[in-house]
């Protein structure tokens, strides 16, 4: 019997998919007869190649999946799922490297409280650097508290289940509740299915734990944002908002709030030349949500 099936939903992912998996192996603290390891590919053009290079390395002991579609990183994930044996599923991303031993400790605190529903980790930048995002405050909040709650938790390890949700680059999730919560919404093509799982997962009871000395690396070091990405990104977050009560101008008004506090504190960080060019970005991303909090207005 499987004890924990990872999921792994990639596109355009064969630069990542290999190291992530020999990372996978070579940390496993269970017996590789328990891991059910399935990757669902989201139709990239290269698919067969990839498929071609794990079967290379692993024969048939990795489920592939040759997903029809790309319906967006939540609807690959319920693919997977659908898949999956085991009671317990561990969403990853390609993009993540293990590099300490996580599964026993994650099954046992599964197995001793009934009521855990998700189980985070620290997430890591590299071997020696901790990510300021293992775990993110709810969007559904005032937007001054969400981003110092977020920053000052992070930094100390500071985990608040009933106002924050882990990182979706990494997690475990009990699949009976999940399948009791609806699974990962397929209308979210991608970003914003964290706080959306989370607050599902509340509903019927199940909670979220944090354990600050399991970690993973999430290889984003190199990412830069833009206007555009950020944009992108609250559409998500608005979409999940509405879904609870949140109107679009509130969550527009909250995201502004957020906003300034982060422009004030990549001003101070320029000072020491880290990151200049976000300052623009912000400027600009800052225009977008006063033009549409004047749209919503006039709407009213």
């Amino acid at each position: 019997m499987k004890k924990v099936s990872i999921v792994i939903v990639t596109y355009r992912s064969e630069k990542d998919i290999y190291d992530c998996l020999a990372s996978l192996f070579k940390w496993a603290d269970i017996s590789r007869e328990y891991l059910e390891v399935i990757v669902v590919d989201n139709n990239s053009p290269e698919v067969e190649r990839m498929f071609c290079g794990i079967r290379e390395r692993y024969g048939d002991e990795i489920i592939l999946i040759n997903n029809s579609k790309n319906g967006g990183y939540g609807q690959g994930n319920n693919v997977g799922i659908h898949r999956a044996s085991a009671p317990i599923v561990m969403i990853m991303n390609p993009d993540v490297r293990l590099n300490s031993h996580i599964f026993c400790t994650a099954l046992a605190t599964f197995d001793r409280n009934p009521n855990v529903g998700i189980y985070g980790m620290t997430q890591m930048v590299s071997e020696t650097r901790k990510s300021g995002t293992s775990f993110n405050t709810t969007h559904m909040m005032n937007g001054y508290l969400r981003i110092l709650l977020t920053s000052f938790s992070n930094r100390f390890n500071r985990f608040v289940p009933s106002l924050m949700y882990v990182s979706g680059a990494c997690f475990f999730i009990r699949r009976d509740s999940f399948y009791r919560a609806g699974l990962f919404d397929e209308n979210i093509f991608m970003y914003g299915e964290e706080d959306d799982v989370w607050c599902r997962m509340r509903r019927i009871g199940q909670k979220t734990v944090f354990n600050p000395t399991a970690t993973y690396i999430h290889l984003t070091k190199e990412r830069q944002t833009s206007a555009a990405y950020e944009r992108k990104m609250f559409e998500a977050v608005m979409f999940v908002n509405k879904k609870n009560g949140f109107t679009v101008l509130r969550s527009l008004r909250e995201e502004r709030r957020y906003l300034r506090v982060l422009r004030l504190r990549q001003w101070l960080r320029s000072l020491c030349g880290e990151r200049p060019y976000e300052l623009a970005v912000y400027a600009e991303y800052d225009k977008y949500l006063k033009r549409r909090i004047a749209e919503e207005r006039l709407r009213k």
